[in-house]
């Protein structure tokens, strides 16, 4: 099953295989997306998307016909609660649509609704947690028929902060303790978007979206230089622009991403009983930017690295090491979503 990321500026494409415990790359490719194609996280040209979606599948070369994908958790409305121990599926199915009409302030036939048993409660050994999410159909509708369109069968539409989980789980085995008794805060760098997602002891306790992202950095280089939108984000990527750029935009960009960064954990520490975090992993297109890292680790005074969830599986042949290190970073997403391959 391939994981298809659709941002708002991009599909994202990644196809996984696995052999014991130790996963491959089989299969990558990034496609970008028109302007406007995806506004604040919701298709809004159904058609374009769709086509963005079949040259990423064409420039994969991946033969799969099942996808995931996932919305975006600004759409999704998620509640954890405790039910009894050891309840039949059925018996739980209707429990929880009736809790879930307590909390979602929409008629349950226009949602598509689902739950996760995380296990035992910590509160109470004869109760388990319940993670409950529930998402609009007209959100949920939109990726169907954007991945549908091309032959393809969308096995799992996820939540996008789950898929983040799931790719910070590569991650963290390889951190000190297995990430256990950490604070860690992933911050996705996107086009228009910042999303945070604060992980304690490998488990997703907070997120939440900010309105910054790169796209502000293209419209500046596209108005100081006189590029389209299109030049503008290519020359971003590659290179080429006048002496000026590193210091009259590039710079004050970060510095602006540092701000960013800095008043999204004042915001996690206002809302939640945490006031510190060990480290900031940084993921999205903005993670690309050189020395972006170190200079969010000065600024902000915490110790700060650029997320790669591929660093300990092999390649194959066809993939270029150095072109998906550059893009490893905005592969966060893609990457939790192919995992889904391997659900048992």
């Amino acid at each position: 099953m391939i994981g298809l990321d659709i941002s708002s500026s991009a599909v994202k494409l990644l196809e996984l295989s696995k052999s014991g415990a130790h996963h491959r790359v089989e299969r990558y490719a990034v496609e970008p997306l028109p302007q406007n194609a995806v506004v604040e996280n919701t298709i809004t040209e159904v058609e374009q998307v769709s086509r963005a979606v079949e040259r990423c599948v064409k420039r994969s070369g991946s033969k799969s016909r099942y996808a995931a994908v996932a919305v975006s958790a600004s759409h999704v409305i998620t509640k954890t609660i405790t039910m009894p121990s050891g309840m039949r599926e059925g018996d739980m199915e209707q429990q929880i649509e009736l809790e879930a009409d307590h909390y979602i302030p929409y008629p349950l036939e226009e949602v598509n609704l689902d739950f996760e048993v995380l296990g035992p409660s910590d509160v109470n050994a004869n109760e388990d947690d319940v993670v409950i999410a529930a998402c609009r159909k007209e959100i949920v509708d939109d990726y169907i028929a954007v991945v549908s369109r091309q032959g393809l069968e969308p096995r799992v539409v996820d939540v996008d902060a789950f898929a983040m989980e799931g790719a910070y789980s590569l991650i963290s085995r390889h951190m000190p303790g297995g990430g256990m008794e950490k604070v860690v805060a992933i911050l996705d760098v996107g086009a228009t978007t910042t999303h945070m997602n604060v992980m304690h002891n490998n488990r997703s306790v907070y997120t939440r979206d900010h309105s910054f992202g790169g796209r502000q950095l293209t419209e500046e280089i596209q108005r100081r230089y006189g590029l389209s939108f299109e030049e503008a984000g290519l020359a971003k990527k590659v290179g080429g622009l006048p002496d000026n750029y590193q210091t009259d935009i590039l710079q004050p960009f970060l510095e602006a991403m540092c701000q960013e960064t800095m008043r999204a954990l004042q915001f996690f520490y206002s809302s939640t009983p945490y006031n510190s975090v060990d480290q900031i992993l940084l993921a999205g297109g903005c993670a690309q930017i050189p020395n972006s890292d170190e200079m969010i680790a000065n600024r902000v005074g915490v110790p700060t690295t650029v997320a790669n969830p591929f660093a300990s599986m092999s390649l194959a042949s066809r993939i270029k090491p150095q072109q998906l290190s550059g893009d490893a970073s905005s592969l966060m997403v893609a990457c939790g979503l192919a995992l889904r391959s391997f659900d048992s």
